[in-house]
């Protein structure tokens, strides 16, 4: 069926059931999108974008699929590309920090925690940006409001570092099942970024 505007709705009218399955599983095979968007390796924040928006239409019954999904990628990787080159950086300066903890350099403790806590800030910013993310959206400043949210909104924070830690800890137990979790986490950002709104 269509809304006034000519807009694809999907019909409601389905257990809760049916529907929250359904949501899981959209999640799971966004996630492989997801998987096959950051092939490119700076590509990842355009690909949780695109996972991202194409979670939120499937919440809201609106059409869409990987046509849509790859639209939103194309444009999101406009300045996604240069969010992904900075937190290629920080992780290699975090990777550097860590080599000194090795080498048992003097602090070396103290600089490879703190460099590991500010890593993952990065990324939890970097996923609350990508849920927000739209078309025309200027990546500098959906980065810069993330970071205050996940400052000034610490559950939320907390929540998605823990669907980190699922992710990590899903590829060190067996890899390919880290691939469809991706989704998942991008549904968590979603989710708490929707939370941090209702507030």
């Amino acid at each position: 069926m269509t809304d006034v505007r000519g807009v694809r709705v999907k019909a409601r009218g389905g257990s809760g059931f049916a529907d929250g399955f359904g949501v899981f599983a959209e999640c799971l095979l966004t996630g492989v999108w997801i998987a096959v968007a950051c092939l490119g390796v700076v590509t990842y924040p355009a690909a949780f974008a695109a996972g991202a928006r194409h979670l939120r239409r499937r919440t809201a019954h609106r059409g869409g699929g990987w046509r849509e999904f790859a639209a939103d990628f194309r444009t999101a990787l406009r300045g996604g590309w240069l969010a992904g080159l900075a937190g290629w950086a920080a992780a290699a300066v975090v990777w550097t920090d860590l080599q000194a903890v090795r080498a048992g350099l003097p602090g070396g403790p103290l600089v490879g925690a703190v460099g590991l806590c500010a890593l993952t800030g990065l990324g939890v910013a970097g996923l609350r940006a990508a849920a927000l993310w739209a078309p025309g959206a200027s990546w500098r400043a959906l980065l810069a409001a993330a970071g205050r949210r996940t400052v000034l909104d610490p559950a939320g924070s907390f929540l998605l570092v823990c669907g980190l830690a699922v992710v990590v800890f899903s590829a060190w137990l067996v890899a390919p099942l880290a691939v469809p979790v991706l989704g998942a986490v991008a549904a968590a950002a979603v989710a708490v970024e929707e939370r941090h709104r209702h507030r």
